[in-house]
């Protein structure tokens, strides 16, 4: 198998919720690879969801390596840290970002740092979206990135409201795949 086939096969077990194959696969991607390392995001959540919060917090944090301007990137090191050591603890060590141009990105990274309210993510979603495709994407990721952080905060029923609001906002992308997986977990 070619390491591409790996990297291909690993975002394939995790859309089917094969978690620990999907880790795997990532994992003998980048031994392949060893230059992909600092680019596998994929792997980082994988790790998150297979409950190896620090192998996913270091991906991420390698990640920034490679694209240091990454809202995602240093919301999913804060989960990782805030499963393992706390909200305040991932809060003060929360990756820096000055300028990620994705609406609503920057007021997720408020709501992360403790600056901003949930309403205030969703009311930047729904400000002024120049076409129906693209204000259906950010209100999926308002909503997505809303619902991890009630998660990481202990508070179920928001944090499942949300994913589940996140879900119905299918866009073409990974993450909506994450959210789904997510989703299917907290269904079960």
């Amino acid at each position: 198998m070619t390491s591409m086939a790996w990297y291909l096969r690993g975002r394939e077990h995790f859309r089917a919720g094969k978690i620990a194959e999907s880790v795997a696969d990532f994992d003998k991607y980048v031994q392949l690879e060893p230059q992909a390392e600092n680019k596998q995001w994929e792997r980082g959540i994988s790790y998150y969801y297979a409950g190896d919060f620090a192998k996913g917090a270091k991906q991420f944090e390698d990640y920034q390596k490679f694209h240091d301007q990454d809202v995602e990137n240093s919301v999913w090191r804060y989960l990782c840290i805030a499963r393992s050591s706390g909200v305040e603890k991932a809060r003060a060590t929360l990756l820096p970002i000055t300028s990620d141009p994705r609406v609503p990105m920057m007021q997720i990274y408020g709501l992360y740092q403790g600056k901003l309210k949930p309403d205030e993510v969703l009311a930047a979603a729904n400000a002024s979206p120049p076409n129906r495709e693209l204000h259906n994407q950010r209100v999926f990721y308002a909503h997505l990135y809303i619902g991890l952080w009630h998660e990481a905060a202990g508070q179920a029923d928001e944090a499942k409201k949300h994913i589940l609001e996140a879900e119905k906002h299918k866009i073409a992308h990974y993450m909506w795949d994450v959210a789904r997986v997510h989703a299917e977990r907290l269904r079960k």
